[in-house]
């Protein structure tokens, strides 16, 4: 039966008990119990969580119950009253578990993945996608998903969180708290849509308009929903796919940028 290996039980360790992002001592000690592992007792946080592992699987000679301290770990719901940790933590750990051929998605499923080969080749892939992306003039707020704990994979996760910025910046414009396709029908559709591109005074500026929507609601489809069920796992994305599809982010969020809200009657 797979196992973790040492560097991988460190690595995983070290990103769930990372000093600044990672699980807080209450919330170890409750994990380990709720795993079923031995609790080694209070220590450095990755180490008292890298002893729990080790013991649990030098013992079942499996990997079950550490699979299940990650599941626990990353349930979303965990973070409700502090969702702000979640996807940084979850980053973190998706770089350890690269290595094991693991992935946790944003709805805190493991999932296997690709291996990914070296840090220095997610760093220098992260490097390369910024710079090309800067050479076609792309909008800041897609740069900032340029980062190599995204694309320690495959460049998936890059253009999957660019999209969700996407989201938050129709919600930031309009107040709103919906996702996905009810978001844009709610910021986009209607009459008068919350959000407007264009004056909307002839045909053809109603139909950019509808038009629009329809590209944001699109984008959505492709990386919002899929990635609840297991479509993003066997999309291999090339680079050539992500500074595309980046690029398209780039065009709605400066239509966006400057979208007005017309007078409601």
């Amino acid at each position: 039966m797979a196992m973790f290996s040492q560097d991988e039980l460190e690595a995983i360790a070290g990103a769930l008990g990372d000093t600044s992002l990672g699980l807080t001592g209450p919330e170890i000690e409750f994990l380990i119990t709720s795993s079923r592992m031995v609790d080694p007792g209070p220590m450095t946080k990755r180490v008292r969580i890298y002893n729990a592992f080790v013991e649990s699987q030098n013992t079942k000679q499996n990997r079950t119950h550490v699979l299940e301290f990650i599941r626990l770990s990353m349930k979303p719901a965990r973070y409700s009253r502090d969702p702000t940790r979640f996807e940084p933590m979850r980053a973190l750990l998706n770089q350890a578990l690269a290595f094991a051929g693991l992935v946790v998605d944003e709805a805190g499923t493991v999932s296997s993945a690709d291996r990914a080969t070296t840090l220095p080749e997610a760093q220098r892939r992260a490097r390369d996608l910024r710079a090309d992306l800067e050479g076609r003039g792309v909008h800041p707020d897609v740069l900032i998903f340029c980062r190599a704990e995204l694309l320690v994979d495959n460049y998936f996760h890059a253009v999957q969180e660019a999209v969700k910025s996407v989201a938050e910046k129709m919600r930031l414009k309009t107040g709103l708290s919906d996702d996905g396709s009810t978001l844009v029908d709610r910021v986009l559709s209607g009459e008068p849509p919350l959000l407007a591109i264009n004056p909307r005074s002839t045909i053809s500026e109603r139909s950019e308009q509808s038009g629009f929507a329809n590209l944001v609601r699109g984008t959505f489809g492709m990386f919002r929903n899929p990635t609840a069920h297991e479509a993003r796992i066997r999309w291999t994305m090339t680079k050539e796919d992500a500074e595309d599809l980046l690029t398209i982010v780039s065009l709605i969020h400066r239509r966006l940028d400057n979208a007005h809200m017309p007078p409601r009657s």
